[in-house]
């Protein structure tokens, strides 16, 4: 897993190495140091050799600021490669979601995906940092120390022996039994995510209706369960820091203790013994910093797989070998499609037996009650799903066949949730064509009856937007993204229920323009109100995914009683309503 996540490292690979290096050539002078302390006591004091003392202690003082200088280079080429590592992780990760469906994204929910490209990224960060420099200079001061220790006293270095072993099995303890509880931790940022994004995007709405209290008491509900669940693994996890304690105040004690009869005994020195115990807490030290590491690579394990699956995710939708790059023209073609959004054998049609055709430049109108599936059926033309039976066509070819980026390219869409983002009314116009020129911005903002309140503003087109165009209404927001959709010049166009906040009248004059001004683009307007597709070339009715009706206005009303209720209900409300006038 982390082996599959290594080769992100990239172009800091250069860094991930000399990170080591200069850690091993840290720890080679920390070893030495008590080495020449020893010699210090053991030769100068002893023998009262001032001369030797001063020769060692100045050798010491080099070593211990070469060991300062080799670990301040090896702690800031581990910063700039994790740094460095984290960021192609998320980089990575966002390219990926790039090229997810709507299917692949609904599979893990915009919480989970915002939750993988920072918390998770940050864990896998922390742990690849301390991979390269704490895991490494562990083994190796180990080692340095231990050989140390053998060259003084083969009997205290039997303690080590018996030391580290039993180290080992209490850390594989606490892998196999934290392991389990971090995953459903992460599992619940998620879902903490999610009520926190919910919240702060609707705060508007949980104002206006007072609720306030409930949010707060649905977050601490999820809050708690994180903190249970982290209470609980980190109660295991714990258990390290009391092992290592009493593991490293043992060895200290038997090695004072034996090495102490050894003095006595005249087979050892007294600097000797003092290295000893040195090499004694740098080993014990390197075994902490280890089970440190351990329980942080345990944490980013978890971590490591969620990023994992995001990378490997494959897009449900995919290009076909030489796609075709061009399309011919807006028509529209549905052959006996059906749809539904699972892949269970139970699954739920959400559209059924769907076979519709509509000429390039036409206007179709689709209405149809709540949950019918006027968004799904508009949502396969640009290949957003996939059909599960049956086939749909634009210009003539199936849409399977098209370069994913070619088809929509010449589909816009305004989504029924209209979306703005950070920036200048300018900035979100051009997503639409990034080379339009002011002329072209102007023109297609008097298309969607924008451009008068646009000018209202002090900044015009240069007015900053808040995130999600919160310092606009509602149907100013529906006419920017109907501009923005305008200046694409699409074959298709597909408004979503893309009107609902304008009057009345602002929608007659944008379906006016569209009539006088875009005529060779095909219009497709799904609405709840009967005016805003009363005039088009024909209208579509749908009603539990199936088509009830197909026709004009004059037609349906004959022949359609959906139609004709929706109508009649619509008309009448606009008659009282006119007469209360």
């Amino acid at each position: 897993m982390f082996k599959k996540l290594a080769k992100y490292v990239k172009e800091y690979k250069k860094d991930a190495i000399l990170t080591p290096i200069f850690v091993i050539l840290e720890v080679v002078m920390e070893v030495v140091i008590p080495l020449l302390m020893a010699r210090i006591i053991d030769i100068g004091i002893q023998n009262g050799d001032v001369k030797y003392i001063v020769e060692i202690g100045g050798l010491l003082i080099v070593c211990a600021i070469l060991s300062l200088t080799f670990g301040m280079l090896s702690g800031r080429f581990a910063a700039k490669a994790s740094a460095g590592y984290a960021k192609n992780l998320r980089k990575e990760m966002f390219h990926k979601i790039q090229d997810y469906s709507f299917e692949n994204i609904d599979k893990f929910s915009t919480s989970s995906l915002v939750t993988r490209m920072t918390t998770d990224v940050t864990n896998v960060q922390m742990a690849f940092q301390m991979i390269i420099r704490i895991l490494v200079r562990g083994p190796i001061m180990m080692i340095f120390a231990l050989l140390m220790v053998l060259s003084i006293s083969t009997k205290l270095s039997t303690i080590f022996f018996v030391a580290i072993p039993v180290l080992g099995v209490v850390l594989y303890y606490i892998a196999i039994k934290a392991h389990p509880n971090f995953e459903r931790v992460f599992k619940k940022y998620d879902k903490l995510n999610r009520v926190v994004q919910e919240n702060v995007s609707a705060i508007r709405v949980v104002k206006a209706f007072v609720r306030e209290d409930h949010e707060e008491e649905k977050f601490k509900e999820v809050n708690d369960e994180v903190y249970r669940d982290f209470k609980k693994a980190e109660k295991i996890v714990a258990f390290n820091g009391p092992a290592m304690q009493i593991t490293i105040y043992t060895c200290i004690l038997l090695i004072s203790w034996i090495g102490s009869q050894l003095i006595v005994g005249g087979t050892m020195q007294t600097g000797e013994l003092s290295s000893i115990i040195t090499y004694a807490w740098q080993i014990l030290a390197s075994l902490m910093m280890l089970s440190f590491v351990f329980v942080m690579v345990i944490m980013a394990q978890s971590s490591a797989e969620r990023i994992l699956e995001v990378i490997e995710e494959e897009p449900s939708l995919k290009n076909k070998e030489n796609p075709i790059t061009k399309v011919k023209d807006g028509s529209i073609k549905f052959e006996d499609v059906s749809f539904a959004y699972s892949d269970d054998e139970n699954k739920k049609y959400s559209l059924q037996n769907i076979n519709l055709e509509i000429k390039a430049g036409e206007t179709v109108g689709i209405i149809g009650g709540t949950g019918s599936s006027k968004s799904t059926l508009v949502q396969l033309i640009p290949r957003l799903y996939d059909v599960t039976k049956g086939c749909v066509k634009v210009g003539g070819v199936d849409v399977r066949n098209y370069d994913i980026h070619a088809l929509r390219e010449e589909v816009a869409m305004v989504l029924q949730k209209n979306v703005l983002f950070s920036g200048t009314i300018a900035e979100n116009l051009r997503w639409g064509d990034k080379s339009a020129d002011q002329e072209d911005l102007e023109e297609a903002c008097k298309l969607a009856q924008a451009d008068g309140f646009i000018k209202e503003f002090p900044s015009k087109y240069e007015t900053v937007l808040d995130q999600g165009g919160t310092n606009v209404s509602g149907g100013q927001k529906q006419r920017i993204c109907i501009a923005r959709a305008i200046l694409k010049q699409p074959k298709i166009l597909i408004l979503d229920d893309s009107t609902s906040a304008v009057d009345t009248k602002t929608d007659a004059l944008i379906r006016k323009a569209f009539r006088e001004k875009i005529p060779n683009t095909t219009k497709i307007i799904i609405a709840q109100r009967v005016s805003s597709v009363e005039d088009a070339d024909k209208i579509i009715v749908l009603n539990e995914g199936r088509i009830d009706g197909i026709g004009t206005s004059e037609e349906l009303l004959k022949t359609n009683t959906i139609y004709r209720e929706v109508y009649e209900s619509q008309m009448k409300g606009g008659d009282e309503e006119d007469a209360e006038n």
